[in-house]
């Protein structure tokens, strides 16, 4: 006798392929920037130009209530016991976070986004806002004891890393050749909104 397999599987078949291969799908798309790095090419009215750090043209509408900083560089003697400050930190091969950048934040931005995360600047890069509670300088630049509400971290700042600090700005520092970073949102369209951006001056690259 002929064997019949039964009929009724096959459509939970065929919606499991179709399930999996959309979830492929969406794990191959890469994930929507929530920040843009660059230098603007352009300015329209509310919207500008910008070629990104990685070569890529991108159009940033801003909104109406954006909030603009400017970021200018000072010195590694500027980090003080109980500075607020955020750094950028990457593992080095002996265990210690070095900091690629520190940027100190003035008193009325004390406290933000206190803490340490998982930062885009560069691979396996750490983010952390925190209390300077200690500072030992050695030969080779400092090493700060930074602690924030759930925990510390040891930071070796070398000589040559960037340090800056954070300056009232308004709209019309945007101008062409500016180096920004945006905080953006796609929207449904694929451009991009952002409401806060930081402006280099004097043509400095933010380093954060």
């Amino acid at each position: 006798m002929p064997t019949h397999r039964p009929t009724l599987a096959r459509p939970f078949v065929a919606a499991a392929m179709v399930a999996a291969s959309t979830l492929f799908a969406m794990a191959q798309q890469p994930p929507s920037p929530s920040r843009v790095r660059g230098t603007i090419v352009s300015v329209d009215g509310d919207v500008l130009s910008v070629k990104s750090r990685s070569g890529e043209d991108v159009k940033l509408h801003m909104t109406g209530d954006m909030r603009m900083v400017g970021i200018i560089k000072i010195s590694l003697s500027d980090i003080k016991l109980g500075s607020f400050v955020g750094t950028t930190t990457v593992p080095g091969p002996d265990g210690r976070h070095n900091a690629v950048e520190v940027h100190v934040f003035p008193e009325d931005m004390r406290g933000t986004g206190e803490g340490s995360r998982p930062y885009d600047l560069r691979p396996n890069s750490t983010m952390t806002n925190a209390t300077v509670a200690e500072t030992v300088a050695g030969n080779d630049g400092q090493t700060l004891m930074i602690k924030y509400k759930d925990g510390e971290k040891k930071v070796v700042v070398a000589p040559d890393t960037p340090v800056v600090t954070y300056v009232p700005a308004d709209k019309t520092e945007l101008k062409p050749g500016a180096k920004i970073i945006a905080f953006v949102k796609q929207l449904l369209d694929g451009s991009f909104e952002t409401n806060r951006i930081s402006v280099g001056r004097d043509g400095l690259t933010p380093p954060m």
